[in-house]
């Protein structure tokens, strides 16, 4: 089984009111990008990332990565959202990849473990993601107003990375460029074309960094 991982950079980091981009952002001296390398590398399976950063960031990236990390990396540019920049990966995939992972640079903290077990889910079924159960009670808001309380016990909060067979990326992708279909993660994507996700079990300590909060949060973790 060959697996090839894609690591979305190329966003700005608004939320976090920082001049440095959030990729960039240093944790205990170390840029965050190059955490999240680090941990992902700590599954044996991955053969190659492919890691997707703004254009005008790429050549600053491939730096980094040169000084801190080894294997086997390419750099490419990413597009205007999300979405666009995981299609911009998915062409520099390798053909005879079997599974491909989908992870977003701000989460540092995932471990081996979950990595295999999402990896292996999805050569299985064909598509995975990790999640958690969600902790509180969630409210659909209409204008200030509370629509609807949602049940607890079947909602999760979605994670990355997540796992995919890349033909069925391929397409989903394909399908949402064409009828502009956007969305905010590639698992639902292939929750669009009508196809399973397998949800797998994650850690409450795989967070994203997404705010001046979220870096605290992420300094005590690298103490303990």
């Amino acid at each position: 089984m060959r697996v090839e991982a894609i690591v979305v950079a190329a966003g700005s980091g608004s939320r976090m009111r920082s001049e440095t981009k959030k990729p960039y952002i240093r944790l205990q001296g170390v840029p965050l990008l190059i955490h999240t390398l680090r941990a992902l590398q700590t599954c044996d399976l991955i053969e190659r990332f492919v890691v997707v950063t703004a254009g005008e960031d790429r050549t600053y990236a491939e730096e980094l990565i040169r000084k801190h990390m080894y294997g086997s990396f390419q750099l490419v540019s990413g597009g205007a959202e999300r979405q666009d920049s995981v299609r911009c990966g998915l062409a520099a995939i390798s053909e005879d990849t079997d599974v491909l992972l989908v992870h977003d640079a701000a989460r540092p903290f995932v471990n081996a473990e979950e990595v295999r077990n999402v990896i292996e889910a999805a050569w299985q079924t064909g598509a995975a993601t990790l999640g958690t159960p969600v902790k509180d009670t969630i409210k659909e808001v209409e204008n200030g107003t509370v629509v609807r309380t949602l049940p607890r016990h079947k909602l999760f909060a979605i994670q990355t990375p997540q796992a995919f067979h890349p033909s069925l990326l391929r397409e989903a992708h394909h399908q949402a460029l064409a009828e502009g279909v956007q969305v905010t993660d590639d698992a639902s994507l292939i929750e669009w074309l009508g196809k399973p996700v397998a949800i797998i079990p994650g850690s409450y300590r795989n967070i994203k960094i997404t705010t001046p909060e979220d870096l605290v949060i992420a300094e005590a973790f690298l103490q303990s």
